[in-house]
């Protein structure tokens, strides 16, 4: 007898176990989730839907529990949203007896979420639970855990139904335009270039002499830069501007005179040289350079070097600066400054002036890479038009214009645009930001902000220049909004 009862024990045992798996699969099964919607609003996020029981046979002594959770795609983290528990008849009438007993379930739910089954008929409950929003909520899943309790409150098991892979679509990915300017065409393509002339004067004297220590090289220097210029088909010679610089030795308005003096010297030169008018020329003279020599320690290994500095920074008194200086350490800087850096400081500097012709595409495309200088904004924004906007020359063009024309908007708002193309937005921000006055450099600038993540601030300046008349910038703004709703 004893084993005939341990055999109907176990085999009872099995049954259960068996309808037990059942139950938890059927149910998992028999269990629909439908309408389910999720919005957002002020921080806040609503999950809806209806969740459909008819399918569902529920045994009468068990509860399923159903609780939504929302769960980092990555498994960092998870929320359990307010569970639904559908309870067996006979569980529903045990739960409500007024007493206590030792495992009886609790549940964080309310009323309408705590249906009695009633097999074999329709019957729905409609949820909707609200959460504060977080940002890892941008890319988590919502997913329903099923769970079985038996009679005994213990644990038959549970199970996961995903519903939703990512409860909020990417956020939408906006295209932005930038904006190229058409550069005008330059009338008259003045254009110029600065050469230094360090010619040996005998002390205190101005007279050009040209077999004088290395003048006749200077000299040779200054005829071929001359030559080169009238020689020049492409280019018709207009004037030269000299001036005049002196060392600080001596006193301040000797040097003065003695600039202007040389200055006049280097000028008559060129009128006897080359015939030229006077009218042609523009004579200056500054006197002592101290900025020369001031950049000049400053790059300097000088022992005495931030003393030095400090003088001709608070020193206004030219001829106190050279005592002050010999008074460091008993002429031995300043004899150094004296027969190295102030040589260099007696100079003629000379601008050629001359008017550059009119090129073609073909003649500008060459004269980008040799000669850059002689073409015009507008003949470089020609010569890129003609290159794949993905290449290295149409880059290498607005690179060349900014760098040639590094304070003309136009060059500036154009290599932004390429540099916001190719990615550099802190470049383009850099050259955008000097211009932010400027309705033609807004849109550009609302796309480096929008790129920089000041959505706020690109969406303002983005209509602001659509208020004006920039269609490109209306339709950024329209994105940027998108983009912004989406989030």
């Amino acid at each position: 007898m004893k084993k005939i009862s341990i055999y109907i024990i176990l085999s009872v045992m099995m049954v259960l176990a068996t309808s037990v798996a059942q139950a938890q699969s059927e149910y998992h099964d028999q269990v629909k989730a439908t309408g389910t919607t999720i919005t957002k609003e002020d921080g806040a996020v609503t999950l809806t839907m209806n969740v459909m029981l008819d399918d569902l046979h529920i045994d009468k002594n068990h509860l399923l529990v159903i609780t939504p959770v929302i769960s980092a795609n990555d498994g960092s983290q998870s929320t359990h949203l307010r569970p639904m528990v559908i309870k067996g008849s006979r569980r529903d009438i045990m739960l409500n007896r007024p007493f206590e007993w030792k495992g009886k379930p609790k549940f964080n739910s309310i009323e309408q979420y705590m249906p009695v089954r009633k097999n074999n008929t329709q019957q729905s409950i409609a949820y909707s639970e609200t959460f504060p929003q977080s940002e890892w909520h941008k890319n988590a899943r919502l997913w329903l855990e099923t769970e079985v309790m038996g009679c005994a409150d213990c644990d038959l098991g549970s199970d996961a139904t995903n519903l939703v892979g990512r409860i909020f679509a990417e956020p939408y990915k906006p295209v932005y335009a930038v904006s190229f300017i058409t550069p005008e065409a330059e009338a008259v393509k003045q254009r110029s270039e600065t050469y230094t002339a360090n010619f040996t004067y005998r002390v205190g004297r101005y007279e050009l002499l040209p077999n004088f220590e290395n003048n006749a090289a200077e000299l040779e220097k200054v005829d071929k830069v001359i030559r080169e210029v009238q020689g020049d088909k492409d280019l018709t010679f207009t004037n030269v501007e000299i001036n005049g610089y002196a060392s600080p030795e001596g006193s301040y308005s000797s040097n003065m005179k003695l600039s202007e003096n040389r200055a006049h010297a280097f000028s008559s030169y060129l009128v006897k040289k080359y015939g030229l008018n006077d009218n042609q020329f523009a004579v200056k003279w500054h006197g002592e350079d101290w900025d020369g020599l001031s950049k000049a320690v400053q790059a300097s290994q000088l022992d005495k070097r931030d003393d030095i500095l400090r003088i001709i920074e608070t020193e206004p008194n030219h001829d106190a600066r050279d005592a002050k200086i010999i008074a460091l350490d008993n002429r031995q800087t300043y004899n150094t400054l004296l027969n190295e850096y102030y040589p260099p400081l007696r100079r003629n500097d000379y601008t050629v002036g001359f008017i550059a012709r009119a090129f073609d595409v073909e003649e500008a495309k060459q004269l980008v890479k040799t000669r850059p200088n002689l073409l015009s904004l507008n003949e470089m924004f020609l010569v890129a038009q003609t290159y794949d906007k993905e290449s290295d020359n149409y880059k290498e063009v607005f690179d060349v214009a900014a760098r040639l024309y590094p304070d003309d908007p136009v060059s500036n708002i154009n290599a932004a645009a390429v540099a916001i193309e190719n990615g550099d937005v802190e470049g383009a921000y850099k050259r955008l930001s000097r211009l932010s006055d400027n309705p033609k450099a807004w849109n550009n600038l609302a796309v480096a902000l929008a790129m920089k993540g000041e959505y706020d601030e690109a969406l303002k300046l983005f209509e602001r220049a659509g208020a004006q008349g920039d269609n490109t910038a209306a339709e950024n703004a329209k994105e940027i909004v998108k983009m912004m709703e989406s989030m």
